[in-house]
């Protein structure tokens, strides 16, 4: 039999937790009816921060840090082809490394809180920059604040060992996630598609890559 839970993140139990309390306390002072918009925001606390199991595909391939919907696959002027992520407040806002490796550097810049699904957000937003070396490639992916969130959450450190699809954080409410690929990889997937963290492939070794074999 599989498993019929979703493991929630520890801040939507703490969020639903509060505004269920509240919700109680103005049920007993005003009415149910009074209290119920609170109780409703509870649930989709508990919804917003659902965390379900994923399966991880296996091989030399990169896997999407993010649910949501492809925005833009284009190439930078550093060389890099950037791909990039809209989460709406729909999507698991749990984030997770594309590849298997060590990070090399955490860097958080502030910013601006642009609607996340406009171009403009990969360079101007607030955002934590996330790079990875491992296996001769270097990934670099960014979390990317929105219009209305505000925090950006990064469980890991320079010099932690991951694993391909291992979580690392999450962003709070609508945003966005960029990664940047360098020339040895090959973007599978294109603007208007939906990903899902941590089991869609969103890019490959190519087959001239000693590695990527």
């Amino acid at each position: 039999m599989g498993k019929w839970w979703i493991v929630i993140v520890r801040d939507g139990i703490y969020y639903a937790a509060a505004l269920t309390a509240a919700g109680a306390l103005i049920a007993y002072l005003g009415g149910v009816w009074l209290a119920s918009p609170l109780w409703v925001l509870a649930l989709f606390c508990l919804y917003f921060f659902r965390d379900p199991e994923r399966e991880i595909p296996p091989g030399p391939v990169a896997v999407s840090p993010a649910d949501g919907k492809v925005v833009a696959v284009v190439g930078e002027a550093s060389g890099a082809q950037r791909l990039s992520v809209f989460l709406n407040i729909f999507d698991v806002h749990v984030n997770r490394t594309p590849i298997a490796g060590t990070i090399a550097k955490v860097e958080y810049r502030e910013g601006r809180f642009l609607v996340a699904s406009r171009a403009e957000a990969s360079g101007q937003n607030e955002q934590n920059v996330v790079t990875v070396e491992g296996d001769s490639t270097t990934v670099v992916f960014k979390q990317i604040a929105g219009l209305i969130a505000r925090r950006i959450v990064c469980y890991k450190k320079p010099g932690d060992r991951v694993e391909a699809g291992e979580r690392i954080g999450l962003i709070k409410f609508g945003s966005r996630v960029d990664v940047l690929f360098g020339a040895e990889w090959e973007i599978t997937v294109r603007p208007g598609m939906r990903v899902s963290a941590g089991s869609t492939v969103i890019a490959r070794r190519r087959s001239g890559d000693a590695h990527g074999t």
